[in-house]
C-alpha cells in the first residue's frame, strides 16, 4: 500500500513510523529530548519546534495521523510536487508549535506536546482549499460531506474544545496553529506567484 504513495508523502509516513518504533525502546529519553516542552521548562530545546511532530502517544494516535496524511497528502503531492508538500508540512508543524507555546505561556500549562496533528491539520486545510467539493466520509459517524465543510467543522470543534477546555490532553491550539500556518503559507505562495 505504501508503494502506491508518492515519494514525499511516503517518506513522511515512514519517518513517523520509524520514530514511533524508536520511542518504544526509550520513551522517557525520546520525550525528554524531542517532545515540545514549554518555554520556561529546563527541558525546552529549539529543535523541539519540529521534532515533537514525529513522536506519538500510542498506536491510535499515530494511526489516525498517518491515515490522514495518507488520504490527503498524496492529493496535495500530485498537485504541488514532493518538495513543496514537505516544506508546507514543516511550516504547519512549526506554526502549530509556536501557537501552542504562545497559548501555554498565557495559561501557565507545563505539559509537553507530541504528535503530527499540527502538520496534518495544515494538510487538511490545504486539501479543502484546493479540492473544496471533494467528498470526504467521516469515520465516526460515516457521513459524507464536501472537504470545505469537513475542515470548517473540524476547525470550529478545535476552537470550541480549545477555548472551553472540555477535552483535556489534546493540543487543540496546536491543531489550529497548523491550520493557520497552512493558510498563511498558501496565501504567501499565491501572492508571490501573482507578482512574479
Amino acid at each position: 500500500m505504501l508503494s502506491l504513495l508518492p515519494p514525499a508523502t511516503r517518506a513522511l509516513i515512514l519517518v513517523n513510523v520509524a520514530v514511533f518504533l524508536l520511542q518504544q525502546l526509550a520513551p522517557d529519553l525520546m520525550a525528554g529530548l524531542f517532545a515540545l516542552w514549554p518555554l520556561g521548562s529546563p527541558l525546552f530545546r529549539p529543535w523541539q519546534l519540529i521534532s515533537y511532530a514525529f513522536l506519538h502517544g500510542n498506536l491510535v494516535h499515530i494511526f489516525f495521523n498517518m491515515f490522514a496524511l495518507f488520504m490527503f497528502g498524496r492529493a496535495l503531492e500530485a498537485y504541488w510536487g514532493g518538495r513543496r508538500v514537505v516544506m508546507f508540512y514543516l511550516v504547519c508543524v512549526l506554526t502549530a508549535a509556536l501557537t501552542q507555546l504562545l497559548v501555554q505561556s498565557g495559561s501557565g500549562a507545563q505539559e509537553e506536546v507530541i504528535g503530527a496533528s499540527g502538520g496534518v491539520f495544515g494538510v487538511l486545510l490545504a486539501f479543502a482549499w484546493y479540492f473544496p467539493r471533494q467528498r470526504i466520509i467521516l469515520l465516526f459517524p460515516p457521513i459524507p460531506m464536501p472537504a470545505w465543510l469537513f475542515v470548517t467543522v473540524y476547525g470550529l470543534l478545535e476552537l470550541f474544545f480549545g477555548v472551553t477546555g472540555r477535552q483535556q490532553g489534546v493540543a487543540h491550539f496546536a491543531h489550529l496553529g497548523g491550520m493557520l500556518g497552512g493558510a498563511l503559507c498558501i496565501l504567501y505562495w499565491r501572492t508571490r506567484r501573482r507578482f512574479s
